[in-house]
């Protein structure tokens, strides 16, 4: 019989992305945050924008002249009465906006989907209804409708202790509460074997509302046993092989899907994440993967998975990991058909594959590698995008070229060819071909030189302005020793966002210039030195910088990850921010979650009358139990949301919003 874990385990799977640990990168390479502080020093007094973020550095945005303020938000790209900051159970929108529920865990996708019943789950059930912890959220048009399309959501990550009833027991010694979390049974771990992966979805606008198609043609689930083919460079290399796959070219699933895409040819991205979590037991000895490995914090064991499958326990499929960390791409034109992990594009921590179609008519992939003292990335594909025959695009994916970015004191960014034979990475530092250089993308990025980042997640590419804006959520290890550049802050608790501008507006360029966008946190307290504009409200700062989405304006729109009443007194939520002219670096509250949540998407619909946003992990209070008043589970939840009744779980769900009458969002 398997021992309940340790009080001192309690919500593991909260703690995924915290457990990503100390930082795997062991080398000596520049961090951002030496490259910023070595950059600013070296300009003395800032000037243009940037000193309006050093004012706001040191300043309270309320004690700054009226004067600035109204400038700023005359210049505002965004028209629309700011939300107040809080906290509470429910969810809240800007006034004369409307924010409907639209899907939520457990809801039925087909004709013949049970309807969900907390008390009653089985894998069956899961694999027709929507799944757990929504994350990036993406739209394809029907016949290029803006009103009726195909919407595709990511399945990140599951909750057991919100999801399942009897499994929690709080215990309390000497005046602190933890909780002992019985383990699960095999049925259990197949729901959310089922509740990981991606829905794909029919929708319709019908009278200003958004409803489901439930019998639409085309409606999917994909989970962690669906079946997949790997493809481009490391298809069929032995390290990829298994006992199950002795071919090394299927694989069966895919999790922990965070943010993803959508193709300009119409095919849905979904990218694998903390696959770290998932894998447990140890390798055996001297086995060749050690290193490999250890670089992706492989095994973590935040899931009971390989309790009850092999494929889980690296001392019985030692090479089954390397079969996921990568980006997958599915054909929704086909329900039917194979998604296929696309290797040529890296395996690392995959946050986001947002792309852009070049001058020259190559397609640009912006990757960011999800871990505190990491990469981004960006894959520029060989072939050209062809609007004229979709089906001719098919392949893109399985042949470009990846770059890292490598950040220069002196505003300059180089996006540096991740190559085998090219540099260090040959068979002299343990390459042998370009699948082992994708198989170990972090440590052949090592090896280049990248900028260690603060944990580079949703990189959004602009085509209005022609800029590329990176969130970089945070990253409170990061010594006072270890600033640079474009990572400025030690003890990085609130992120920041850089903007960079490719050499000659080409996003196939490996050269470009960088800027700090935002230093986030509270710019009352000096000591944080965020950079808000002064006509930014108390309302209107944020930190965690997480996804964003950039409209058919060309505004950015950021969402956020980890605010709380310790770190912030707000919850997460979406904010409009100015990226131009006098209003640069002003942000505003549009939206905001219910209590333990975090903001996901966000998606704007092509017409820009619809922003989609993803409400994920609502009432997980995590670790920060005194914050939040007591632990929150299944039978004691801080918040119900979105059904508020008795006999339902707090339910992660995608939220529509849309303007009261009608019309473009903010405008």
């Amino acid at each position: 019989m398997t021992e309940h874990r340790s009080p001192d385990a309690k919500f593991r799977t909260s703690l995924l992305e915290e457990n990503a640990g100390p930082a795997t990168n062991p080398t000596n390479n520049r961090t951002m945050g030496e490259i910023i502080a070595a950059r600013f020093s070296r300009r003395g007094f800032l000037k243009g924008s940037l000193a309006v973020s050093a004012i706001a550095a040191t300043v309270s945005p309320l004690a700054l002249v009226s004067a600035d303020q109204a400038r700023a938000a005359e210049g505002s790209a965004f028209a629309f009465d700011e939300l107040e900051a809080g906290i509470d159970d429910k969810h809240h929108v800007a006034p004369g906006y409307d924010a409907d529920v639209l899907l939520r865990w457990g809801d039925p996708l087909f004709a013949d989907s049970p309807e969900f019943d907390p008390t009653k789950q089985s894998a069956q059930a899961q694999a027709k209804q929507f799944g757990y912890n929504n994350d990036y959220v993406g739209y394809i048009a029907i016949d290029g409708s803006a009103e009726h399309g195909l919407l595709v959501v990511n399945h990140e990550y599951t909750n057991p202790h919100l999801m399942f009833p009897g499994i929690v027991k709080i215990v309390e010694k000497d005046g602190k509460k933890s909780a002992d979390v019985a383990p699960l049974s095999k049925e259990q771990v197949d729901v959310e074997m089922a509740a990981h992966g991606g829905t794909i979805v029919e929708i319709r606008k019908d009278g200003g509302k958004w409803q489901v198609v439930r019998d639409g043609k085309l409606n999917r689930r994909i989970t962690s046993n669906t079946e997949m083919a790997l493809s481009g460079p490391v298809a069929g290399h032995d390290r990829v092989k298994t006992n199950a796959d002795p071919l090394g070219t299927k694989v069966f699933g895919t999790f922990n899907n965070c943010a993803g895409g959508v193709t300009p040819w119409g095919t849905y991205v979904m990218a694998e994440e903390n696959i770290h979590g998932y894998f447990s037991g140890e390798l055996p000895e001297g086995h060749q993967e050690a290193a490999n490995y250890k670089r992706l914090g492989i095994p973590e064991g935040a899931y009971e998975w390989a309790a009850h499958y092999d494929r889980f326990d690296l001392a019985k499929e030692p090479n089954e990991a390397n079969r996921f960390g990568w980006i997958v791409e599915v054909d929704v034109n086909d329900p039917t058909s194979t998604p296929r992990k696309r290797t040529a594009m890296g395996r690392f921590k995959h946050e986001g594959a947002e792309s852009i179609v070049a001058k020259d008519g190559r397609v640009v992939f912006y990757l960011g590698d999800d871990e505190r003292f990491d990469y981004a990335y960006k894959f520029v594909t060989s072939g050209k995008f062809n609007p004229n025959d979709l089906a001719a695009n098919k392949d893109l994916l399985d042949d470009g070229t990846l770059h890292v970015a490598k950040f220069a004191e002196d505003g300059s960014v180089e996006w540096l060819p991740i190559v085998f034979g090219q540099g260090p990475l040959t068979a002299e530092n343990g390459f042998a071909s370009q699948a082992d250089v994708l198989i170990e993308t972090r440590r052949a990025a090592d090896l280049l030189g990248a900028t260690k980042m603060d944990r580079p997640e949703d990189i959004q590419p602009n085509a209005v302005n022609g800029k590329v804006y990176v969130m970089l959520t945070n990253n409170s290890k990061r010594k006072a020793d270890q600033v640079d550049a474009a990572n400025p802050r030690a003890e990085n608790a609130f992120g920041h966002i850089i903007e960079i501008a490719e050499d000659g507006g080409d996003f196939t360029a490996t050269t470009g210039k960088w800027e700090v966008l935002l230093k986030c946190g509270d710019p009352a307290v000096a000591d944080v030195g965020a950079t808000f504009s002064t006509a930014t409200t108390a309302n209107g700062w944020f930190g965690m910088p997480d996804n964003c989405a950039v409209d058919s304006a060309g505004r950015l729109w950021v969402a956020t990850d980890g605010q709380s009443p310790k770190t912030t007194g707000r919850t997460d939520g979406l904010w409009a921010v100015d990226t131009e002219g006098s209003a640069r670096a002003t942000s505003k509250l549009f939206f905001r979650v219910p209590i333990g949540a975090e903001m996901c998407g966000p998606l704007f619909a092509p017409d820009d009358q619809t922003a989609f946003v993803a409400v994920q992990h609502p009432g997980d209070g995590g670790e920060d139990w005194e914050a939040f008043g007591r632990p929150s589970y299944y039978e004691d939840l801080s918040t119900r949301w979105p059904d508020f009744k008795p006999d339902m779980p707090v339910r992660p769900a995608v939220v529509a919003i849309t303007k009261q009458g009608g019309g473009k969002i903010a405008v």
